[in-house]
């Protein structure tokens, strides 16, 4: 899979992602194509390029979420571009209230992990697909928060809307990604403070709007206090800090022009490590939405060697169950004596950040039944490990205070 700017497609080349309009309606299916009209109408659709399957490359398998995750992101692309222009002619953004409602619909109330799939981005729709991805991430991390529906509203309307200013950035900035110098950043300060101008005539609008509004100037202005005109309260920092995970994950494992995305792994390390900036149990929310080590994943060992995950560790996802290629070998790295020995280093990822093996590779490696056994086993010992770490909390929960 490569990836081909719009001017050098060619009549023949297979599409590799389908291709939607604004309303979601499939135009061009995986694996068409292309035609010259058809060539014609992606240039009209202002797509800057498009991913291209090699001559002889079979089409990646996609599940029904993530299809529909794909279909959704452009669907809510075109929504929130609507929103935004209303909002830059000072007129009342409509759409925005059903577009909340369906980000808080598909993906405020989830309780399994999804594929966060990403998408390519230029500097002409970085603003609009940043905002759509952080939402959608916000909104995962909220529902494990437990947060209400009316506090979901708010941060996932934050997310929407905070970078409206993106618009005065340059798009050779834009396309910089995260390598961006302190004159970059200044620019991108002044651009996203310009932006807040906007959003202030709409703050009795919604009744969720006045709590968002102060979450994005509170979040634009995080690292200049002096300018904000207000303290904000606890809950506020802590919606703060929520959306500058999903911000700077996104940003990470976006795939910009001039950018190379890093893995989720790379990603989830560098917040780990900043934990002044991005708060553990926050991060570790992120980690029980989105799949980071998932099954069929192809990873790299430190020991240099590559391996196929077999069983996803939903406790911990640096230590699943894996299968060496050199020799065939299972290796459960949930096992400290493993574990000590063996660790990820990272994932491969296909040129759109894709996982790399499908399900029917791992069968090809291992007969099902053995590898039923296994799963059964090592989820069993999970269950037990959490049964006993839940009832140590609870023990320690009941101890007097100052016991």
């Amino acid at each position: 899979m490569r990836f081909i700017k719009t001017d050098d497609l060619r009549a023949g080349m297979r599409l590799a992602k389908p291709i939607y309009n604004k309303n979601g309606v499939l135009l061009y299916e995986r694996n068409s194509e292309l035609t010259l009209p058809g060539i014609s109408s992606i240039k009209n659709f202002g797509l800057i390029g498009i991913y291209i399957l090699e001559p002889a490359e079979p089409v990646p398998p996609l599940s029904r979420e993530d299809i529909e995750f794909e279909q959704l992101q452009t669907v809510y692309m075109f929504k929130l571009r609507e929103c935004m222009n209303l909002i830059l002619n000072r007129k009342k953004p409509e759409p925005l209230y059903p577009l909340l409602q369906d980000i808080v619909m598909h993906y405020g109330s989830l309780t399994h992990r999804v594929n966060f799939n990403q998408n390519l981005r230029s500097g002409d729709d970085f603003m609009y697909k940043h905002a759509i991805s952080t939402a959608i991430l916000t909104a995962m991390m909220t529902c494990r928060m437990g947060y209400t529906p009316q506090k979901q509203f708010t941060m996932v309307s934050a997310a929407l809307l905070y970078d409206i200013g993106y618009q005065y950035v340059p798009k050779q900035i834009l396309e910089k990604g995260l390598s961006l110098d302190p004159g970059d950043r200044e620019v991108i300060q002044q651009a996203l403070e310009r932006g807040l101008g906007f959003l202030t005539p709409f703050r009795q609008d919604y009744e969720f709007f006045p709590r968002a509004l102060a979450l994005m100037q509170a979040y634009i202005y995080k690292d200049h206090p002096e300018k904000i005109s207000f303290e904000p309260d606890d809950d506020l920092r802590f919606m703060v800090q929520t959306l500058s995970v999903a911000d700077q994950f996104d940003q990470m494992t976006a795939m910009n022009i001039g950018h190379t995305p890093v893995s989720e792994i790379k990603a989830m390390q560098q917040l780990s490590r900043q934990q002044q900036l991005y708060q553990p149990a926050i991060v570790t929310k992120l980690a029980e939405c989105i799949h980071i080590v998932p099954q069929a994943a192809s990873v790299d060992l430190t020991t240099g060697d590559k391996a196929i995950v077999l069983v996803e560790n939903t406790k911990d996802y640096m230590r699943p169950v894996v299968l060496r290629i050199s020799d065939n070998q299972i290796l459960d790295l949930s096992i400290n004596s493993v574990y000590r020995e063996v660790q990820i280093l990272d994932i491969m990822k296909t040129m759109d950040n894709r996982i790399q093996v499908d399900e029917d590779t791992v069968k090809h490696f291992i007969p099902d039944e053995e590898l039923r056994q296994l799963a059964n086993r090592f989820q069993q010992r999970l269950k037990r490990i959490h049964a006993r770490e839940a009832a140590e909390a609870a023990a320690n929960a009941a101890l007097p205070s100052g016991a």
